[in-house]
């Protein structure tokens, strides 16, 4: 089993990751797969306010999360030494989609830290400074906007630490799912299970044939089928 992933999380609000003690994130805690530490950012400030917004420079709606705060946090979370191997990720509006890729090479770090921006996000000052001395990451989930970075922290983490050998049960079953190699790149097709006949909808038949070639064949071709419909541009070569 490979060594042990440290798992950072800055935020105002740390307690929004107390649900990764529970399910296989907990477990793979639990087991010393992963290492979960959460900070609030307001640690880093020293005013009696704990302050770690302002007014945007140049005027505009809103407030901007100030540098101070993250420089030191940086200080003490990860020193000033560079180090490719840390991964800083940033979740915002603004970065570049999360994929499945990005899940696999960021299952591969042994550090993560994810800084969780709040009102217009954080100064840009600091990612400057973190992508001279770490592995930085802008991401985003989709295109829409969330109050802040903690939902986008904790959907990116249980992407990345399932695929972390270990943590699921049966690996097998990461090979089949939607995006995956095994799929090449497919949606998933549509999973059933027993009873055969529930409220008049029916298991299809080739399911219950044991005919493990023709059961191949209809799940790719649902798979095809169902990305041509909703993901077009994944079957744009």
């Amino acid at each position: 089993m490979p060594g042990t992933i440290r798992l950072d999380y800055v935020s105002i609000f740390p307690e929004y990751f107390d649900v990764l003690n529970i399910s296989l994130l907990g477990k793979a805690a639990e087991h010393g797969i992963v290492e979960v530490h959460s900070h609030d950012l307001r640690t880093w400030t020293h005013d009696r306010h704990r302050t770690v917004d302002d007014t945007p420079c140049g005027g505009g709606a809103g407030m901007v999360m100030k540098p101070d705060p993250w420089g030191e946090a940086f200080d003490e979370l990860l020193g000033t030494e560079p180090d490719p191997d840390v991964h800083v990720v940033i979740p915002t509006p603004s970065g570049r989609p999360f994929r499945q890729q990005i899940a696999a090479g960021l299952s591969q770090a042994h550090r993560i830290v994810f800084c969780c921006g709040r009102y217009e996000g954080i100064d840009h000052r600091v990612i400057e400074y973190a992508s001279r001395r770490w592995s930085v990451h802008e991401l985003s989930l989709g295109d829409y906007v969330l109050n802040g970075g903690e939902v986008a922290a904790l959907a990116i983490t249980e992407a990345v630490v399932r695929l972390i050998p270990g943590v699921i049960g049966n690996p097998d079953s990461l090979t089949e799912e939607s995006y995956s190699t095994g799929q090449e790149g497919l949606l998933e097709y549509p999973v059933y299970t027993r009873p055969v006949s529930w409220r008049g909808h029916q298991v299809p038949e080739v399911l219950m044939s044991g005919h493990h070639g023709r059961i191949a064949q209809w799940r790719h071709d649902r798979s095809v089928e169902i990305t041509a419909e909703r993901r077009p541009d994944l079957l744009e070569p």
